[in-house]
């Protein structure tokens, strides 16, 4: 804590001395980017803040709902008035990420911002491209960590509703409703404060969990019945849909989101690996259970990151070259995979 309260107290100054402030979350932002973006985004307004919101592409349709998402400007839809809005920032916070190639087309235009830039973030090996970094592994989330750092700016947690549900969605979605991630009993100490505002938590995980087509239900099936592989021997799992796949289900973004969790239900996999086949690449997400380090088969293999259990990468190759190549990567991690508890 004493050190979250120097940070934040760079943090403040900042805050303070900036008018323009511009809030940004990760490509194909999650609930936990969204969440803590608005999150920020309520509380700073509530200072009497100018602050703008902005995003590389497109939000989940299941995240649309949060109030204040319609206030973000998409880059890829509204170039020139997210390209303005970099330029007159007096301070940019990026949130929920440590990469800059994480801004997507935006990158260049951030980076050489000569306005102080500032990470929030809760994932491993930040990278040095800002002037102020909070970044704090330990917190389940960067919504959590948003909390806290509100909540020492406030002197006392800042008890408004849609705030208190932005917090909420960064936490359950990053941790899958509490079934994976590093969620502590200061997690629920923060959940059980957010539920006191009077958060409609039934409303919430409905329209978070609860809000999917029945086009994303048969996608699910096609998924576990035709495109699932158990391999016993590397207790691993992996599905694959193909761009004709995800057509032919009428795939929109968010549909796929937590596919990758699925195959882990299985008795003796601790391993689990989604592909989807993009234009002239592969996207990869990884799942682990215990101790098998997904971030580090991600890095190594996969130009990815992440966490211990949850991480991501991706591949510029063809589908059918990338699972290849990932079988005979797997197979140098056996011995970890067969030790993993």
């Amino acid at each position: 804590m004493t050190e979250l309260a120097k940070y934040t107290k760079e943090f403040s100054e900042l805050v303070r001395s900036s008018d323009n402030i511009l809030l940004i979350s990760h490509i194909n932002p999650d609930g936990d980017a969204i969440g803590s973006q608005l999150a920020l985004y309520r509380y700073l307004n509530s200072l009497g803040k100018k602050v703008e919101m902005m995003c590389p592409n497109n939000l989940q349709e299941f995240l649309k709902w949060m109030d204040g998402s319609e206030n973000i400007s998409v880059f890829i839809r509204k170039r020139k008035k997210c390209i303005k809005l970099i330029e007159n920032a007096g301070l940019i916070v990026m949130l929920d990420f440590n990469q800059p190639n994480r801004l997507g087309e935006a990158e260049s235009f951030v980076t050489s911002s000569q306005a102080p830039r500032v990470i929030i973030d809760h994932h491993l090996e930040p990278h040095d491209f800002a002037d102020l970094i909070i970044s704090d592994p330990s917190r389940c989330s960067t919504s959590e960590l948003v909390h806290e750092i509100v909540t020492c700016l406030n002197g006392s947690p800042w008890r408004d509703l849609p705030y208190s549900e932005s917090v909420y969605v960064g936490i359950i979605t990053d941790t899958g409703n509490f079934e994976h991630g590093a969620y502590t009993g200061n997690t629920m100490r923060v959940v059980a404060d957010l539920l006191d505002t009077g958060i409609d938590r039934n409303r919430v995980l409905n329209t978070v969990y609860n809000n999917f087509s029945a086009d994303r239900m048969r996608l699910m099936g096609l998924a576990l019945n035709q495109r699932m592989t158990v391999l016993e021997e590397y207790r691993t799992a992996y599905i694959c849909l193909t761009k004709k796949d995800l057509a032919d289900f009428n795939h929109v973004k968010g549909d796929t989101e937590g596919f990758v969790n699925l195959p882990l239900s299985i008795k003796g996999i601790v391993f689990s690996v989604f592909f989807v086949e993009k234009d002239n690449f592969v996207k990869l997400s990884f799942r682990s259970k215990g101790n098998f380090p997904v971030n580090d088969f991600a890095s190594r293999y996969f130009d990815g990151g992440g966490h211990l259990n949850a991480s991501g990468g991706e591949r510029y190759d063809t589908l059918d070259n990338t699972i290849s190549y990932f079988l005979k990567v797997l197979k140098e991690n056996e011995e970890m995979l067969k030790k993993a508890e």
